[in-house]
């Protein structure tokens, strides 16, 4: 059965991880892994995790399995998190969620439902995008294509010819898109923006693919949302996938939801049919730990609000990482202009360096980042920021 494979080639961040722990050296900093850290490079668990984790284990009287749409508890308040208590959509009872194991699960169910959707979709992804989405849809069969996206030359978005090839794309096809803190580049679509991607979006007649992993790591939980809310008050039918690891902590746990809306219930409860056959061929029964501690965190309005100003503080964090490696940047000398890092939102930037760049950092200076010159800016510290960016400096 084995004889006929070749190995592939491994993950790369994972590639690196390995490589930076094999590093001896004293000073080597990792840019690499996108997951929060705190400033002492440790990811932590939050304080009202740890409150509701213990409430979970105290309450907890059964192992059985919880069917394949999850708690129907923590649907709710994820849809409520995602499109607020008083979304029309919401109202009109068009909103169906399933708790899925993580963000990625969430986009796995996506993927499968929308090969039973339109067995023939293109599903398009912006250039550049996280780097599985690709993987994640090819494996289920779907043709995926790129959209203009990031210009690497000037730091900005190439927000009208993203704008036009959205013009050309078919009423049957699928359009991914980031609700905020874009996966890699951390360039996102102002509210303006949005509202003209949402306008052409209604007007084309393709189904909008919302992949939300970093709500609240941008402006905050309700604005991050914007596109979000706004494109499900435009269109008949959307895709949501959202993920409770970073916003959350619960990288671990691997919970989060795929919601999906229809133009009326009737058509809701027909799809939603469809979605729950697709999770019952995947997984069967979606994991219920890290749902229950979401749940009770949100369903508990001083947890809640402790979950928030422990969110903030890892927000501010990383846009103070941002501001800081710019004015270390400038305080080594650099005449490169790196302020677009301080105006990026969410975990990640590109440095904007070269393949060699990055491999002379990583061999003379031991910083690991992505060969693209992606990092993740959780991995920055005030212990080690002046290391960095005066080893920046050095290669420019």
């Amino acid at each position: 059965m084995f004889e006929l494979l070749t190995a592939l080639p491994a993950d790369p961040i994972l590639g690196l991880l390995t490589q930076y722990r094999a590093d001896n050296h004293a000073n080597k900093v990792d840019l690499g892994v996108g997951v929060y850290k705190d400033p002492k490079g440790h990811t932590p668990i939050l304080d009202c995790v740890k409150v509701a984790e213990q409430r979970r284990t105290d309450t907890e009287d059964t192992k059985v399995y919880i069917g394949p749409t999850g708690s129907p508890l923590f649907n709710q308040l994820m849809t409520e998190l995602a499109f607020g208590k008083s979304h029309p959509a919401l109202l009109a009872n068009r909103i169906r969620t399933v708790s899925t194991p993580g963000g990625t699960g969430a986009l796995r169910v996506a993927a499968d439902f929308i090969k039973r959707c339109r067995p023939n979709a293109v599903l398009w992804v912006s250039d550049p995008t996280w780097a599985n989405h690709t993987g994640l849809f090819e494996a289920a069969g779907i043709t995926v294509k790129t959209y203009p996206y990031y210009d690497y030359d000037t730091k900005s978005l190439k927000f009208e010819q993203m704008i036009a090839a959205l013009k050309q794309i078919s009423k049957d096809d699928v359009v991914l898109l980031h609700a905020c803190c874009h996966n890699p580049s951390g360039m996102d679509l102002t509210t303006t923006q949005w509202d003209e991607v949402i306008k052409v979006t209604a007007h084309q007649g393709f189904t909008p693919l919302i992949d939300m992993a970093y709500q609240g790591f941008g402006d905050g939980v309700d604005e991050d949302a914007y596109g979000v809310k706004e494109m499900a008050k435009a269109v008949e039918n959307m895709i949501l996938c959202s993920s409770c690891s970073k916003n959350f902590g619960l990288y671990r746990e691997r919970i989060g939801a795929c919601s999906i809306i229809g133009k009326d219930a009737a058509q809701s409860d027909v799809a939603f049919s469809v979605l729950l056959y697709v999770v019952r061929c995947i997984y069967s029964m979606p994991p219920a730990h890290g749902a229950a501690i979401v749940e009770t965190i949100l369903g508990d309005e001083t947890l809640k609000q402790q979950w928030l100003d422990e969110l903030a503080v890892m927000r501010n964090r990383i846009n103070g990482n941002r501001a800081m490696l710019v004015n270390k940047l400038i305080e080594q000398g650099v005449s490169q202009d790196f302020s677009f890092i301080a105006a990026q939102k969410g975990m990640f930037s590109f440095l904007g360096i070269s393949p060699t760049q990055v491999e002379t950092l990583k061999s003379q200076h031991s910083i690991y980042m992505v060969g693209s010159s992606r990092i993740s800016i959780a991995g920055i510290s005030e212990s080690n920021v002046d290391y960095l960016a005066k080893s920046i400096a050095t290669i420019l």
